[in-house]
């Protein structure tokens, strides 16, 4: 079985090529969505977040993501803490995650991570595919959200490695910018060879891989 990292930077797109995947029925473990079920009511996260940001609960009894949110960013030491929480329990769902995909026999699944390389999560995947799009477009994505300032944006970008550096380390780059229909195709196209492929765990290269990792052209379908 291939263990697929996918990731990309805020405003890339990769919740649409998550998307994507799933409608090609490949099986998705969705990091983010992981945390929102620790976070609500009756979530494994709620009394350990409580206790270290106490306050943080809202009326349903799961976490104000917002405050909680507010609470850590821009300090580090608070971040930390939180992730202290969160990371090891969003991994052991992970672990089940990849089990049952080698129990049913999947050929491919997918790991969503957004902060795949600045958590090291690349060291857990067969290959890694890198959403990306032009910086003008992302920064036009992300500021329309509800709540975005350009300050935000910035402080977001400092905190997560630059496009340039998760496209040099991926296997695979889809670009988002060129449209929907062109993203899917490169996504199937990705797909198709992995699914075919029997490569070790950890190996780099693939028969019919165009570009091995690394290569500065890497995979661009």
């Amino acid at each position: 079985m291939i263990v697929l990292g996918l990731t990309g930077s805020i405003g890339m797109g990769k919740s649409t090529a998550a998307g994507m995947l799933r409608r090609m029925r490949v099986p998705l473990f969705d990091a983010d969505a992981e945390v929102h079920r620790l976070l609500a009511p009756g979530g494994a996260a709620v009394r350990r977040v409580e206790a270290v940001f106490p306050g943080v609960r809202d009326a349903t009894g799961g976490i104000d993501r917002r405050q909680l949110g507010q609470r850590v960013f821009g300090n580090p030491p608070a971040l930390r803490r939180l992730e202290g929480i969160l990371h090891p329990l969003v991994r052991a769902a992970e672990r089940r995650f990849v089990a049952r995909g080698r129990v049913h026999g999947e050929p491919l699944v997918v790991l969503d991570i957004p902060l795949l390389f600045e958590t090291g999560g690349e060291s857990r995947c067969d290959y890694v595919l890198v959403v990306s799009a032009p910086a003008w477009l992302q920064r036009q994505r992300v500021i329309r959200r509800p709540g975005m300032t350009p300050d935000r944006f910035a402080a977001i970008l400092r905190a997560q490695v630059p496009d340039r550096e998760k496209r040099r380390r991926a296997d695979f780059v889809v670009t988002s910018g060129l449209g929907k229909a062109v993203a899917l195709r490169q996504l199937q196209a990705i797909v198709r060879i992995l699914r075919e492929a029997k490569p070790t765990r950890g190996a780099r290269s693939v028969r019919g891989l165009r570009y091995r990792r690394g290569s500065r052209r890497c995979a661009r379908w």
